[in-house]
């Protein structure tokens, strides 16, 4: 005979500080306010009712980054979340403060695999169990290192480091309670949703995983991915949307009985204000407003940055200004460094902060027409185009490119309009946060760049180069299709 219960599960993933809702064919659109609106009301018509996220709470707006992701953790002890897992950008303030944060926060914050190297203890609770109407539902967080390059500088902080290993640490708590009368369990990662899927094939059916809700890998999907018996899901970015499970769990067998899965949107249509919520988000607001609402430049029209795996308007335009001002023959631009889809006409300083909310030096290294092909071919891989979410980078001007997806080759390779010959020594750019993983990104081995000439710092703030070139030029503009054709 089965025992079913309902189950309604709330989930959001790569929230990036979208606090604000957006006006869109003059609706509302996102925003916590709406959305912590829309969690209150599920809250109250569903008794058996829970609300987690997925990791990247924290970065991508001006109040985040002000207040250090202290604004944040404010702003979601008001919609209490009952459970969140860490993502990779819950470390960009550093590990000690991310501590500091998690004793602020009035929500669990849960991570199975990060640990000190020390004694290997965890520096966070790896799993939550939470009851509701007599169901216990085991949540366990996990992040591996592959998205963790931040804590590399970290000397005492290590993680799990391979899917493979992080199954057998999910399966190793699975184990351990199964003492206890597990109805669901559910994982909440940030490793990305291909990731998740390998993830899921990993698992021993016996452990008794039902649910992954995912980030990082900002996918959109219209229907769950099921592997090895196991739903897959994952809500975007941002506030503009949820996610939605309507289950019903049979307490007898500790499965899922059934379930409907969907991504709501979040609209002043379908969701009502919280007020409350509002008010803090406006006081916030108003002492970034005071501080960051100035003026630096005008663009010729509203440049764009739809995707990060090609060549982007914004992309073009941040790797021109770097390439000009610190006189490389090429800079390499992140495309993930680019945090908004639009930017201008008008920039006001906050909107360049929330475009490009990643300071650090710049370094110089030189490279030959041989590494760069090397480097630019491994960029640009078949796992890049199925979904991996890996490191790409934006060309500054001079540079033309065609990759042949199918060949696996370079049709052209082009800089100042001829051919760039192998032994031909370029001087490059690049942030020194992602000069440090050169070997993940590129697949190069640094020494032999060094003995090219040794890399030396050249700029303390690529911020503060970026901001005066914008504020020294008006009515800039970039056209696509010339840097980074990929056929």
């Amino acid at each position: 005979m089965k025992h079913l219960k309902k189950l309604v599960l709330l989930h959001s993933n790569d929230m990036h500080g979208d606090f604000l809702a957006e006006k869109i064919d003059e609706k509302l659109v996102g925003g916590v306010s709406l959305l912590s609106g829309y969690v209150s009301r599920v809250r109250q018509e569903e008794p058996n009712a829970l609300y987690c996220i997925a990791g990247d709470m924290f970065r991508g707006s001006i109040i985040d980054a002000e207040f250090q992701g202290m604004s944040t953790i404010e702003i979601m002890n008001m919609i209490s979340p009952d459970v969140v897992t860490l993502g990779n950008h819950e470390t960009d303030y550093g590990v000690a403060h991310l501590l500091f944060l998690e004793k602020c926060a009035k929500f669990p914050i849960i991570n199975a695999n990060m640990y000190i190297k020390t004694n290997h203890a965890h520096l966070f609770r790896p799993y939550k169990i939470l009851e509701v109407d007599g169901m216990k539902v085991l949540f366990i967080g996990i992040l591996t290192e592959e998205v963790m390059a931040q804590t590399k500088n970290d000397g005492l902080v290590g993680t799990v480091v391979s899917v493979e290993d992080a199954a057998k640490e999910v399966e190793r708590i699975c184990n351990a309670h199964n003492a206890v009368d597990i109805d669901l369990t559910v994982l909440l990662t940030h490793i990305g949703f291909e990731e998740d899927k390998k993830l899921a094939a990993s698992l021993d059916p016996a452990c008794g995983v039902d649910i992954i809700i995912g980030g990082h890998s900002h996918t959109f999907l219209t229907e769950p991915a099921k592997v090895n018996g196991i739903l897959i899901v994952q809500a975007g970015t941002g506030t503009d949307q949820i996610g939605r499970f309507d289950l019903t769990v049979d307490t007898g067998e500790n499965r899922v009985d059934s379930c409907v899965w969907q991504c709501l949107p979040i609209n002043e249509q379908t969701c009502p204000y919280d007020r409350d919520l509002e008010r803090l988000i406006a006081k916030y607001k108003g002492q970034t407003d005071e501080k960051y609402g100035r003026v630096v430049t005008r663009l010729k029209r509203r440049l764009s940055h739809p995707k990060r795996e090609q060549e982007t308007e914004i992309g073009d335009l941040f790797a021109d200004a770097m390439q000009e001002s610190l006189g490389v023959d090429l800079y390499l631009m992140p495309s993930g460094n680019i945090r908004t889809p639009w930017l201008g006409p008008i920039v006001m300083l906050q909107d360049l902060l929330e475009c490009f909310p990643y300071d650090d030096s710049v370094y110089l290294f030189k490279a030959s027409g041989a590494q760069l092909r090397r480097m630019l071919l491994h960029m640009l891989r078949d796992e890049v185009w199925a979904g991996a979410h890996s490191e790409f980078y934006q060309l500054s001007a001079g540079f033309h490119v065609v990759y042949d997806r199918a060949a696996h080759a370079f049709r052209e390779f082009r800089y100042q309009g001829e051919e760039l010959p192998d032994d031909t020594i370029l001087t490059v750019g690049m942030q020194a946060y992602h000069f440090g993983i050169l070997e993940d990104s590129f697949q190069i081995d640094p020494e032999e760049l060094y003995a090219n000439a040794k890399p030396r710092p050249i700029a303390s703030s690529c911020r503060q180069v970026l901001e005066e070139y914008l504020a020294e030029h008006r009515q800039l503009d970039r056209q696509t299709g010339d840097r980074l054709i990929v056929l």
